[in-house]
Parts: structure tokens; C-alpha cells; sequence
């Protein structure tokens, strides 16, 4: 097997034709079209011989018999980590940058949904800007009977921010009275007010058995919830319409979108991309079957030199990498910039 950092320089060069003449018409790549690249200088033959080496090996793939290549996961990986890392967006993209962010302004939040608006824009893929939040204080909490053994538990935290969770007790012999939910709202409330939910300590007993395990049940599910680590993230999606353009088959189109709509989802990958150490991660790299066909490109932003979150694009594993690339690298360190320049002003 060759390995995948040692093709030698004519496979290599072959491969990256494939790739850029597959991600700028769709359509599998033949040994004819690939040999009149000059700088190549061989026969359409030793072309096709060197594309059956490079299927073989798994960089390429033959949709049909009698069709031309196209890139697998491991040919678009190879062909990424050999980018040149000095990408540059155009002048024109470039200005639009400075111009998107010389009259960025308003709320957080505001700019955050902007900056994933106009990197779509930018890119023509779908955007996400993740931001990181520190685990808020709670003001109260509230139990509300939904069903018999179904409650709903409203938290409010100390920011204003509003959660919700529904919780199924399990043991049908146990279906509180509204007076028990209210003794277990009060009696959770006063435990967790001003703490943040994974605080340690167990909540007093009330001298009700069925109060106590209603309380304790509501606490765990907020601890779990906590667990997950995206309570505290907030998520912004740009561009969403994009991916119907992205990709032909509506199942493809559909399970996208769904994955798009699901923040915790969302928040692991991009989080998971960069605990490994990449800015690009490409179909099956990402563990999540829906996204099978895509890649993601991402970059951390800080502000006054903490990383505060994430700009992403989310597209087809026949993207345009190197552009965006650059725009990510590019929209993360500005958006970083206008943020911390904002905190000095406050």
C-alpha cells in the first residue's frame, strides 16, 4: 500500500488534477482530460495506468464501469494537507471582509448571526459560528405537571436565559400531586439559586420521599444536560438554503438540514474537529452518518486572547478548500478583533 504521504510526484500531481477538475464540474474526471494539463507532460495512457494505481490504493473512485475517477475521503484529505497553508482570499473577496466589518456593531448575539450570514455569502456553503459560554448561575427553576409521570422543568439562569427539559419518571407507582411538584420546584430552586447546576452538595430532604426523588430526578436531568457541554453554547447558522444547492439527492438535502436545525450535534462535531488538531474535516472523518457527504472547515476565534468560540463552514466534500480555508482563517480572526476591541471599550 502507498502511503498516503508518499505518492510519488506524478501521482500526486495526477490526483490533485482530479480533485480540482472534479470540485469545478461534478463530473467524473477522465485519463484524457487530466493528460492535457501541461505541466504533466505524459500520455492519456500512463495517465489512465497511474489513476488505476491511485484507485486501487483508495485515493480514487470509479463511479461506473466505463466512467472517469472521482476523489474518495482519503484523495480530498491528501489533497488538503498539501494545500499551501498561505491561502489568500481574492481582493475582491478581501474588501468585502473589511467592509462587513468596519459596520459590524450592535449586540453579541446580533453579530454572531451576521458574521454566520455573511460568511455564507462569502463562501456560497453553509456557515456556523459557535459561541463559547462560561456555565451560568441559576435564578430559579420551575416544575410544571405536563401528564401523569411527565413534568417539564424551566430553569432560568442568572443572564435571562430560558432552558427547558421534560421529564419522564418511570416508576408508575409514583405520580406526584401538584402540591409535591410545587414542594419539589421550591425545594430545587432554593438548592440551586445563584449556584451553576453542576455544583456538588445534595439538595435537603423535605421529609417527602416521593418530594425528594422528584427533586433529585429534575436535578439529574439538568446535570446531564450540563454534561453534554452545549447548555452554555449558543449557535448560529447561516446559509442554511445553501446545501439544497450543494447536493442532487433530496434524502441527502433533507438529513443535512435536520443535522443543521440540532445545536448539541453541531457543537460536538466542530468541537471534536478541533480537539484532533484540524481545521478540516471531510465525510466520514466527521462520525456522523448524515454528514457523510460533506466536509467541515473550521477555525477558533478569541477574544483578548481567549478562544470565545468557532467560525465554520459546513458544504460538500467537493468544496472549494483552499478559498475556504482562507475565508474561514480570514472571518475568525477579524470577527476575534471586533470582539475584543468592543470589550476594551466597556
Amino acid at each position: 500500500m502507498l502511503d498516503a504521504n508518499m505518492l510519488d510526484d506524478r501521482k500526486a500531481a495526477i490526483l490533485r488534477a482530479v480533485v480540482e477538475e472534479y470540485i469545478q464540474t461534478a463530473q467524473p474526471v477522465g485519463s484524457a482530460a487530466v493528460s492535457r494539463i501541461p505541466e504533466l507532460s505524459v500520455s492519456s495512457a500512463t495517465v489512465r495506468n497511474e489513476m488505476g494505481v491511485l484507485e486501487r490504493e483508495g485515493y480514487l473512485a470509479q463511479p461506473h464501469t466505463s466512467a472517469g475517477r472521482i476523489p474518495t475521503d482519503k484523495g480530498y484529505r491528501f489533497f488538503v494537507d498539501h494545500l499551501d497553508p498561505a491561502g489568500r482570499l481574492g481582493p475582491g473577496q478581501t474588501q468585502k471582509v473589511r467592509a462587513f466589518f468596519a459596520s459590524a456593531h450592535g449586540e453579541l448575539e446580533r453579530m454572531l448571526s451576521d458574521t454566520s450570514r455573511f460568511l455564507s455569502g462569502l463562501t456560497d456553503y453553509a456557515a456556523v459560528v459557535v459561541r463559547e459560554g462560561d456555565p451560568a448561575r441559576v435564578r430559579s427553576v420551575q416544575l410544571v405537571s405536563l401528564a401523569p409521570r411527565l413534568v417539564l422543568v424551566v430553569i432560568v439562569f442568572a443572564t435571562g436565559a430560558v432552558d427547558k427539559r421534560t421529564l419522564e419518571l418511570l416508576d408508575s407507582r409514583e405520580d406526584p400531586t401538584e402540591d409535591q411538584i410545587a414542594a419539589a420546584s421550591a425545594s430545587l430552586s432554593a438548592f440551586l439559586e445563584g449556584e451553576v447546576i453542576g455544583g456538588g452538595g445534595r439538595i435537603p430532604p423535605t421529609g417527602d420521599a416521593v418530594v425528594d426523588r422528584l427533586a433529585e430526578s429534575a436535578r439529574a436531568a439538568l446535570q446531564h444536560e450540563e454534561s453534554t457541554g452545549d447548555a452554555h453554547s449558543q449557535v448560529f447558522v447561516g446559509g442554511a438554503a445553501r446545501m439544497a444547492e450543494a447536493f442532487d439527492a433530496v434524502s441527502t438535502i433533507r438529513k443535512v438540514l435536520d443535522i443543521l436545525e440540532q445545536q448539541y450535534v453541531l457543537v460536538t462535531v466542530v468541537r471534536d474537529v478541533l480537539d484532533r488538531g484540524l481545521s478540516v474535516s471531510i465525510g466520514a472523518e466527521h462520525g456522523v452518518q448524515p454528514l457523510a457527504d460533506c466536509s467541515i472547515v473550521v477555525a477558533p476565534y478569541e477574544v483578548e486572547g481567549e478562544r470565545a468560540g468557532t467560525v465554520g463552514i459546513l458544504g460538500p466534500t467537493r468544496m472549494h478548500y483552499e478559498q475556504a480555508l482562507a475565508a474561514v482563517a480570514v472571518v475568525s480572526k477579524r470577527l476575534g478583533k471586533v470582539l475584543s476591541e468592543g470589550t476594551e471599550g466597556r
